[in-house]
């Protein structure tokens, strides 16, 4: 689930994460803003990805199940989760971490992008799919720009730490809100994984990011995800949501589009 805005000290985000899962203080999640399924692309490169001298940690055991859109309705019906916003991972394709780089990276982009769109078209009442790229790419903007106009493409999902992207290279920014402008011109919600790969990510990440990408959203819904970390909560993260409070306090009708995701 995401909450709309960090209104109070970042410590009220614990308490509702950290919240009892029970029936009488956890009410019924309606959408899961946040999944995955493996498009057979990248299925087909994982182990080579996981093995690669280019990965800076070990892959989740997890991340290399081949678990396919059947699971992950049951998972849902299990639950009791209506919909979901499903994930493209074609970035995993063109990610630096992948070493060496795939010679037929771009087509098995645009392939697992058009995978996680007829998965969302095959099942339009409980799945919403979002396109993936690595903004730093060069056919970036245009694998968005090719999505444009179809209806069962509703989002952009970005992942700063895989595609190898520095917040504080003035380069880098610009591309990462050139991304942003194409996005918003078609009408895609971002779902931003915005930690990079610095040791010392967080406030001053957070500050250019706010200043110089998220204006270029330009009305449509931009969901940080994993509360601006990659899961879990350290001091990196609570600094970055520091930032993101201290932002929001100074002047919020400046974000009215701005979503934070708690997975």
């Amino acid at each position: 689930m995401f909450f709309k805005r960090l209104v109070a000290a970042s410590a009220a985000l614990v308490v509702l994460a950290a919240a009892p899962a029970t029936s009488q203080t956890r009410p019924p999640v309606r959408t899961d803003h946040h999944v995955h399924v493996h498009a057979p692309p990248i299925r087909e490169i994982l182990t080579a990805y996981c093995d690669s001298p280019g990965r800076i940690s070990a892959c989740d055991p997890a991340f290399v199940k081949p678990l396919t859109a059947k699971d992950l309705l049951a998972d849902m019906d299990q639950t009791g989760v209506q919909t979901a916003w499903i994930m493209s991972t074609a970035y995993l394709a063109e990610s630096p971490m992948m070493v060496p780089p795939l010679a037929d990276a771009a087509d098995r982009v645009h392939a697992a992008n058009a995978f996680t769109v007829a998965t969302a078209a095959a099942h339009p009442e409980r799945l919403v799919a979002f396109i993936s790229v690595n903004p730093l790419a060069p056919e970036a903007l245009a694998e968005i720009e090719a999505w444009k106009g179809e209806p069962f493409a509703k989002g952009l999902k970005l992942h700063l730490t895989n595609s190898g992207v520095d917040l504080r290279d003035p380069g880098q920014v610009r591309r990462l809100a050139a991304v942003f402008d194409v996005a918003s011109g078609a009408g895609l919600t971002i779902m931003i994984h915005m930690r990079t790969r610095a040791s010392d990510y967080g406030a001053q990440d957070v500050r250019i990011f706010v200043e110089q990408v998220l204006p270029h959203a330009r009305g449509v819904p931009v969901v940080i995800a994993h509360s601006g970390g990659w899961g879990g909560l350290d001091a990196n993260t609570w600094d970055a949501l520091e930032a993101f409070r201290q932002a929001l306090a100074t002047g919020p009708e400046r974000f009215p589009d701005l979503y934070f995701d708690l997975a």
